[in-house]
């Protein structure tokens, strides 16, 4: 079973967490041209995708298992964003619109960037119940998702064919 709890809290101030690395100084631009980012595993807490106008909603990520994850929120049929979590790790998008949004999560090995999917021992699954956020005057929704099994945890997931997986 895996764990799925919500939080209630004070207004957050939105922050956009990315990871930029930059080439090192000393190596020439035909160095730098020759890595391709397809072949560079991403920092933890890096954002995918991101189509989030700046909520106050915060979405924790806990990944204990072996294998790096990628989790992409859909809001409707409209993809919201997707969030690198390493394996062993934890992450955290702290800008969530308001609204009702369909989890979904991968994980696996050696992440292709520019196809953003793992090319390896990739798997491809789903929450089956939704997230809320909602703010207020005076709170924001957050929660917490773990992705690996948790003793008395309560969310369900759903094995999701890679095809209708929100790349």
């Amino acid at each position: 079973m895996l764990s799925l709890r919500p939080f209630a809290g004070a207004i957050l101030t939105s922050v956009l967490l990315t990871g930029y690395a930059a080439a090192p100084a000393a190596a020439s631009a035909q160095e730098s041209a020759t890595v391709s980012q397809a072949a560079a595993r991403p920092g933890n807490g890096k954002v995918i995708y991101d189509r989030i106008s700046g909520g106050e909603g915060v979405l924790k990520i806990k990944n204990g298992t072996g294998k790096d994850g990628v989790v992409t929120l859909v809001r409707g049929k409209t993809k919201a964003f997707s969030l690198y979590v390493r394996a062993k790790s934890t992450a955290s998008f702290k800008r969530v619109d308001d609204g009702t949004y369909t989890v979904y999560f991968t994980t696996g090995y050696r992440f292709n960037s520019s196809k953003r999917k793992f090319t390896k021992s990739a798997a491809y699954q789903r929450f089956n119940d939704r997230l809320k956020f909602t703010t207020t005057a005076t709170q924001s929704t957050i929660w917490t998702l773990t992705l690996n099994p948790v003793r008395g945890g309560n969310a369900r997931t759903s094995g999701v064919n890679p095809k209708d997986f929100p790349a």
